[in-house]
């Protein structure tokens, strides 16, 4: 009987501490994660703090990555890589570093003539505009077996 108990509490113990390694742990502090709602709907802002758009929709790659936000601005949509915008979720506005002129530069485009955000042409386009280099996509699928 004792036995019996000495066995269930032990495993009882173990299943806890086991509990406790798999629980949710707060976010790093220096990580940042957002959630889809907090996301849409905010302003856009460039260098002084000039309000040139909102949030209208996301765009993620085949792996799950956010890649862009589409920003509608005055009836037309600009895409933005996701990395090239600084947010304050408490403020729902994002910042991105460009000036009027570097800003005005950037194609537009209509909810009828969306680009194809993952050609290669585009995305490196893209991401010039906000000074940055694309990441490299990650494919999903089996994998490619070369033989020599």
């Amino acid at each position: 009987m004792m036995s019996t108990i000495l066995h269930t509490s032990m495993l009882a113990a173990c299943l806890f501490t086991a509990s406790i390694g798999f629980a949710a742990e707060p976010p790093a502090p220096n990580s940042t994660h957002f959630r889809a709602k907090q996301v849409l709907g905010t302003q856009i802002l460039i260098q002084g703090n000039t309000g040139v758009g909102t949030v209208d929709d996301i765009v993620f790659d085949n792996a799950g990555n956010l890649e862009y936000l589409i920003v509608e601005s005055n009836g037309k949509l600009l895409t933005v890589p996701f990395e090239a915008a600084n947010f304050n979720v408490e403020k729902k506005t994002a910042v991105i570093s460009l000036t009027p002129d570097q800003y005005k530069a950037i194609p537009t485009y209509t909810t009828t003539t969306y680009p194809s955000f993952y050609t290669p042409t585009y995305r490196t386009e893209v991401y010039k505009y906000y000074g940055l280099t694309p990441r490299e996509l990650r494919r999903l699928g089996p994998p490619v077996i070369i033989k020599r």
